[in-house]
């Protein structure tokens, strides 16, 4: 019996909210803790962090100093083991339906606002295929700026242009992932940019080790459709659902609308853990 609810989402976007926009920056004197809540591969910043040649390093130690750099590295190392084995242990649901303050947070909070041009769209199967290439398209380019980094703060110096390779990641990032995501925001879909975010990628991956997955069988399928409407990254949940087959699909976030929309509550929300704890309260 799967567990239908690990935090709510909103509340989880909130608890984020607080200790990343307020009382962090109060307490540790740094109002860019933002950009180190996202583990690699989403950006190489903290690794740009233990090059002080860097640009990004020398334009941060007038205002933070050494103290307040070592203290922006061992906060993202913690926000990075939090994500790692907290999405090993309850899902990709864990970041991208709980924590996350960039997409995730967005399409949540104001999903009732979305689109604020025109109609929602329907994801096709065409536009899913373009997704699909995009979304590892990406993923390679952020590992190679990662392992870029590594390698050159390792001593393999093969091309040793630390300020272009950071730029380029400043384009690339301001171009086709803040522009691209803000239009979708916007225009299309609340959750447009998790169809290709690098971190999801990789959260995805572990989802799998986490053994998540959706269950279709806790009741009969009526086949009313609902919850492939309901779901943001256009899985199709009913056809699962008819076969009585969990869903597995990469794309899933675990934000857990499908399951809150069905009529019959023949969905629910599971991982390997979560079915442990499940039956361990049960057996007490």
């Amino acid at each position: 019996m799967p567990i239908k609810v690990i935090l709510p989402s909103l509340a989880g976007f909130m608890v984020a909210t607080l200790v990343v926009h307020i009382v962090g920056p109060i307490l540790l004197n740094n109002t860019e803790l933002y950009f180190f809540t996202m583990p690699l591969p989403w950006t190489t910043t903290p690794l740009q962090l233990l090059y002080p040649q860097s640009s990004f390093y020398l334009s941060r130690y007038p205002i933070w100093g050494v103290a307040g750099i070592s203290t922006a590295l061992i906060f993202y190392v913690l926000v990075s083991i939090v994500v790692i084995f907290g999405t090993l242990l309850f899902g990709r649901r864990w970041q991208c339906s709980t924590l996350c303050l960039f997409n995730g947070f967005a399409s949540e909070v104001f999903a009732p606002a979305f689109p604020l041009i025109g109609k929602k769209i329907s994801i096709t199967r065409g536009m899913l295929k373009i997704f699909y290439f995009v979304r590892w398209f990406f993923l390679i380019l952020a590992l190679i700026f990662t392992f870029w980094w590594i390698l050159f703060l390792s001593g393999f110096q093969f091309f040793s242009n630390p300020n272009l390779m950071s730029q380029l990641e400043i384009y690339k990032y301001l171009s086709v992932e803040l522009l691209m995501m803000m239009f979708f925001w916007i225009a299309f879909l609340g959750r447009g940019y998790c169809y290709y975010c690098p971190l999801g990628t990789v959260l995805s991956l572990l989802s799998k080790l986490s053994g998540q997955k959706i269950i279709t069988n806790q009741a009969k399928c009526i086949q009313c459709n609902q919850c492939n409407i309901a779901c943001p990254m256009s899985i199709d949940i009913k056809s699962m659902a008819k076969l009585g087959q969990p869903v597995t699909n990469l794309r899933c976030v675990g934000c857990g609308h499908c399951i809150d929309i069905c009529p019959t509550k023949t969905l629910g929300y599971s991982t390997i853990f979560l079915d442990w704890l499940y039956n361990l309260f049960k057996r007490r």
